[in-house]
């Protein structure tokens, strides 16, 4: 991998926690000399992850779309901002650029970015590692539902195969790199997140 996409809030959240894990994967990513693409704003979660990127040397790639350049005030010392025309268009460019996707503690905006790169994997638009970073079990709730579809019938057998599960960014982007897109087959196998 040579970069990696991390989905995550435009605040902060309660716990000290949330920023801690912000600040911890920012240090892995520039240990591993990986690049960071993200929303591009300077609040919260996202500014916390870009500036600790940059202050420890690395490259921090921000794609925003126009319409929240006043809103989500611009990172105006990033490496690299891509002002982009629609939140879709966002989404694709962040993708395009990205070798893999994490997501942090977030809100409505993490949440959609999150499932719509799973669902894109899932169809095969892309093979790239997801992950979630489960910050104090943020993401239990997630991982729960992920049980709830495929025990009701809704999600077949390889869906947990599309997504990595871990509490330590070292972990998490170490399974990332050596993660091989599993074969698509229509034969549904166990089913289980596979978490660190």
């Amino acid at each position: 991998m040579h970069r990696v996409c991390v989905f995550c809030g435009s605040r902060t959240g309660r716990r000290p926690a949330f920023t801690e894990a912000a600040e911890w994967l920012a240090e892995s990513l520039v240990d591993r000399g990986l690049e960071l693409v993200y929303g591009g704003s300077q609040r919260g979660l996202m500014g916390v992850l870009a500036n600790a990127v940059l202050r420890r040397g690395g490259a921090v790639i921000g794609v925003i779309p126009q319409i929240l350049m006043k809103k989500e005030i611009v990172h105006g010392d990033i490496t690299e901002l891509l002002v982009v025309s629609s939140m879709h268009e966002r989404k694709a460019k962040m993708a395009e650029l990205a070798d893999g996707f994490i997501s942090l503690p977030g809100g409505l905006g993490t949440w959609e970015e999150t499932f719509e790169i799973l669902t894109w994997r899932h169809i095969g638009i892309h093979e790239k590692p997801c992950g979630l970073l489960n910050v104090d079990g943020y993401f239990t709730p997630v991982v729960e539902l992920f049980e709830h579809g495929h025990a009701e019938g809704f999600l077949r057998g390889d869906h947990g195969d599309l997504l990595l599960v871990d509490e330590s960014p070292e972990s998490l982007l170490a399974r990332m790199s050596s993660c091989v897109a599993p074969p698509r087959t229509a034969a549904p196998r166990h089913w289980m997140l596979q978490q660190g």
